[in-house]
Formats: C-alpha cells, structure tokens, sequence
C-alpha cells in the first residue's frame, strides 16, 4: 500500500468527519471576526449555555432548522482561494462539535488561517483545537465565581477559568472579551474582573456592548451603558492593548 494511497485515505476520514458538523450558517466576508484579516464566518450549531443577551439565540439548539453542509462550505472556500485569509469558526459553541479539529485542518490544508471563537466551555476539547487555531478569541463572561448568574449552568467559571489558562500557555494570538450589560454585569465587577485578568496575565482585552439585535429576551433590552470615557480610561492601563466595540 503505497503512501501516497494512505494519505488520500487519512484526507478522506478527516473530510468525513468534519462532515458530521451542525451548522447554522456562514457569513460569506467579514472584516471583524479576526483582526486584521478578511475572513469568512463558519457559524457552529449548540451551545449548552443560556446567557440572556445572545445575540444568536437560534444557534443554541443542538440541530437547527436552517442549516448548512459542510461539503457546501468547503466548496466556497474553494472560489475564494487568494480572496480570502481567514476562516473563523463561531457559534454556539465550536467545541461541542466532534468534528471541528478535522474541520479545522481541512480549511488550513487550504491555506486559510484559522480563527476560533469559544466560551471556554470544554477546556479538554479546547486544548485539543489549540494547535490547529492561529488566533481565538475567548468570551469572559464576568467574574468565574459569578458566571452562573449569565450562563445558567452551575460550575461554569470553573471551565471558563480553565480554557483561559490553556489558551495564555498556548502561545496562541488570542484576545479576552467580555460582553457588558449592566443588568448582569455591575460595574464594579466589570472593574474587579478586569483586574483580575490583568493579574492572571491576560494583555489583549476588549469590551464589547450589548447588542440588543437578535436577543430574545425583551427585559434585558434598553439599558443604558455605563462605559463612559472615565471608566474606559481606568482600565486602559491594565492590558497591553485595550479596545471598546460599541452597540
């Protein structure tokens, strides 16, 4: 059996696999899923965490109604050879999937760069991915000791906490990010948590405004920001680089 065979049958198991994919879509060119990079958005379908202000509630369901095949995604990526530099594999949540690291290698077999969006629910998972991602980007969601108020799930600044660690050891370029609503993030533990990122190590940081577009829930909808320009300055110091997406 020649090696040239073998390898055609290690390609063809790694494309089956990441056949097994749930997806929710794609967003075709993006210019802010990975920094600096014109990417393409592969969207991930489940996520085992209800945060109240998601934005993409129809995501969440393991399976969803609108999906999109892998064999479909790779043949895009195909026409956009040199037009592209990057695919980024979002959600829900990327790791619950079995597939992904093989998806993952397919696409960088392409030439595409790799970027990765992740909770941190599955460190084990994660850490397994890490050498396929040339960038991720990971959602702190607020202090681990109260994640369960916005995830509501017991235990899940424990994971969180964990993938944070792994990713800072990797070597990966990465960003920290952490979505700010003040109904479920007070201030002063937005200031807490900030500082103990800085502590922990983290030096990329960025905090993103809730969006009220695609959250399903009405309650959280209408609050006024507290990221005034005192604020932002205070925490600027802490991090290498600091930055704000607005609403």
């Amino acid at each position: 059996m020649s090696v040239g065979f073998l390898r055609s049958k290690l390609r063809d198991s790694a494309h089956n696999a990441a056949g097994t994919l749930q997806l929710g879509g794609i967003t075709p060119l993006s210019t802010t899923d990975y920094p600096g990079k014109l990417s393409a958005v592969v969207f991930c379908q489940g996520c085992p965490w209800r945060c109240g202000y998601c934005h993409n509630p129809h995501l969440l369901a393991r399976r969803g109604s609108d999906g999109v095949e892998w064999k479909s995604i790779i043949a895009f990526l195909d026409r956009r050879r040199g037009l592209l530099d990057a695919v980024v594999f979002s959600g829900g949540e990327p790791t619950l999937q079995t597939g992904i690291a093989d998806a993952m290698r397919e696409v960088k077999q392409m030439g595409f760069r790799v970027g990765l969006h992740t909770a941190g629910i599955y460190p084990r998972r994660l850490k397994a991915l890490l050498p396929f991602a040339d960038w991720v980007a990971m959602d702190i969601k607020a202090p681990f000791a109260d994640y369960a108020a916005i995830t509501g799930r017991r235990k899940s600044g424990k994971s969180a906490f964990e993938s944070m660690q792994l990713i800072l050891a990797s070597g990966v370029d990465h960003e920290f990010r952490t979505t700010v609503h003040p109904a479920l993030l007070p201030q002063n533990s937005l200031a807490t948590l900030a500082r103990w990122l800085a502590q922990l190590g983290v030096r990329n940081y960025v905090l993103q405004e809730f969006r009220a577009q695609g959250c399903a829930n009405a309650g959280l909808q209408g609050a006024p920001s507290y990221l005034t320009d005192s604020f932002l300055q205070s925490m600027a110091p802490l991090f290498s680089t600091f930055s704000v997406r607005r609403a």
